[in-house]
């Protein structure tokens, strides 16, 4: 052995020196130990918290319960929705019950209500566009009604429920009603009780009217095709080409009332 490495092993093998070395090492590895590992699980577990739940709830009652818990609420978006009233938290990031370093950004989506939609202008369509102008808009043809216009041709809308433009939530009914064309001229019913079946249709067709429904009767007092009772009654308004129901004698009488042959 050359004279510096017998002079090394004479320097490691004092216990002095053994020892000193010991004591760097163990220093050593604490310090890594501490450094490394005990100190950031330390700091990260001190400075970390759940995400509490806050869909569902209002806006500021959300915010209150995010700094409660160290965090901080940030409006991030609104977006419609029909299961919850405007300003209610519908979506949160990061989710509830995620861990988070404490201070950490909680970004909720709120709710705008249900979706609106404009309505369409139907005055002047058939009914075949309205429905489709309401489909076409998400909403829905609520009742029909007919009335008479001098201003719309026939077939055509007059009126609807819901003014144009308006703004209504999707899937609204909206009603309408439907021209019957040019007003027309009324009528009174004629008296035609105690006249023949021919005389009730020639007083009818002067009236612009005609004979409905004949229900024929029997009796022993009135000549036969007399009329004996009508519907609608005189007097009641009637409209252009209206029927005119009628009871009429029936020829004949009763087989109940013949009498039978003598024996």
């Amino acid at each position: 052995m050359n004279p510096l490495g017998k002079s090394l092993k004479t320097w490691y093998d004092s216990p002095y020196v053994r020892r000193i070395l010991w004591i760097g090492g163990v220093l050593i590895g604490l310090f890594i130990l501490m450094n490394y590992v005990v100190l950031p699980l330390y700091v990260n577990h001190a400075g970390r918290v759940s995400v509490p739940a806050v869909i569902g709830i209002p806006k500021e009652e959300a915010a209150q319960k995010l700094e409660a818990s160290g965090l901080i609420a940030v409006e991030a978006d609104t977006r419609p929705d029909p299961q919850h009233p405007p300003g209610f938290v519908v979506q949160q990031n990061p989710p509830a019950d995620a861990v988070v370093k404490e201070g950490r950004r909680v970004y909720l989506t709120l709710s705008g209500g249900e979706i609106e939609v404009p309505v369409p202008s139907l005055r002047g369509r058939s009914l075949r566009d309205a429905r489709f102008a309401l489909e076409r808009h998400g909403l829905q043809l609520g009742l029909v009604g007919f009335d008479t216009s001098d201003t719309f041709p026939e077939n055509t809308i007059i009126w609807q429920s819901v003014a144009p433009e308006s703004r209504v939530s999707k899937g609204t009914a909206v009603n309408i009603s439907v021209s019957q064309g040019r007003t027309r001229s009324m009528t009174r019913a004629p008296l035609l009780i105690g006249k023949t079946l021919g005389e009730a249709q020639t007083i009818l067709e002067a009236s612009g009217l005609r004979i409905g429904v004949i229900t024929y009767q029997q009796s022993f007092d009135l000549v036969p095709n007399t009329v004996v009772d009508q519907y609608p009654r005189s007097g009641d308004p009637l409209g252009p080409g209206q029927a005119v129901d009628l009871f009429v004698v029936k020829t004949g009488r009763p087989a109940e009332e013949f009498e039978p042959p003598l024996e």
